[in-house]
């Protein structure tokens, strides 16, 4: 396994890279949701890249830029032990050098859930992820469900601009009581960490009332919320059941729906999501 910290370097070796790439982006501080991602790449592709970037530029000046968990050695062992070929770690100067001013911007599906939560967010994920691909040349990029809106976003970006390449979005990876791994779950103390199953808990009784054939998605929103508040840490900050390509708020739900939510737990901010199916 390669670690290679600069764009240049990056751009050499990729000339040599037997084909086909597949990259996985993420922003370090790895679990085993990030490592599927990474197998699925390694049984794809000839070459797999993994970058590890924490982006500056998705973050708002109140976030957790500064204190967003970090662990490189860490992550190298694992993904060597997955079978990683290349390590992508830029710095920011390198990703962003002085009079960068460039910017991807993906309309309407960003207007809402983050992107009303968190206004400029995808802006910095858009334009970190295009650069990602520019530099990269993958032939697929592996992203998890688990964020759900980016992968709407990304696979926009991807069709919108005729990016030669295949967006694969891997199943959401969850802890055995159910909630959805995240690197950010090591804010939870214990006792938050007991109250974030809620999120999961609140999606799943959707998904199971809409199979059992509630199409009304107000009540299943309802529903959700009503079971949400009942936990004393948790605090909302969005329930949607939307559309799967537009991200427009369903009134009847139909095959394919994405059902999400953010809620904080103490001070830290979850997201999660169930497809309906």
């Amino acid at each position: 396994m390669k670690v290679i910290e600069t764009v240049a370097e990056m751009k050499k070796a990729r000339k040599n890279l037997p084909e086909p790439v597949g990259l996985v982006p993420t922003m370090g501080f790895l679990h085993d949701g990030h490592i599927e991602l990474v197998r699925r790449a390694r049984a794809e592709s000839k070459t797999v890249v993994v970058s590890i970037f924490v982006n500056p530029t998705q973050f708002l000046p109140n976030e957790d830029f500064a204190t967003y968990p970090r662990d490189i050695p860490r992550d190298l062992a694992m993904l060597e032990n997955a079978r990683t070929d290349i390590v992508f770690m830029p710095s920011v100067q390198e990703m962003y050098p002085e009079g960068f001013n460039t910017w991807v911007e993906v309309k309407k599906v960003t207007d809402r859930l983050e992107g009303a939560c968190r206004p400029g967010h995808f802006r910095g994920v858009a334009t970190v992820v295009n650069k990602l691909f520019n530099i990269v040349q993958p032939a697929k990029a592996y992203f998890g469900q688990k964020d759900a809106q980016q992968c709407v976003v990304v696979k926009k970006m991807v069709a919108d601009l005729d990016m030669n390449l295949e967006i694969v979005i891997i199943p959401t990876v969850r802890e055995p009581d159910g909630l959805a791994m995240s690197s950010r779950n090591v804010y939870l103390n214990p006792q938050e960490r007991r109250a974030a199953v809620v999120l999961s808990r609140a999606l799943f009784q959707a998904q199971s009332q809409w199979k059992k054939g509630e199409k009304d998605a107000e009540k299943l929103r309802k529903e959700m919320i009503a079971l949400i508040r009942r936990e004393p840490l948790a605090s909302i900050d969005y329930v949607s059941i939307a559309d799967p390509v537009t991200l427009d708020e369903l009134g009847a739900v139909k095959p394919g729906a994405i059902a999400s939510l953010a809620v904080r737990i103490g001070k830290t901010r979850l997201i999660d999501n169930v497809i309906m199916e």
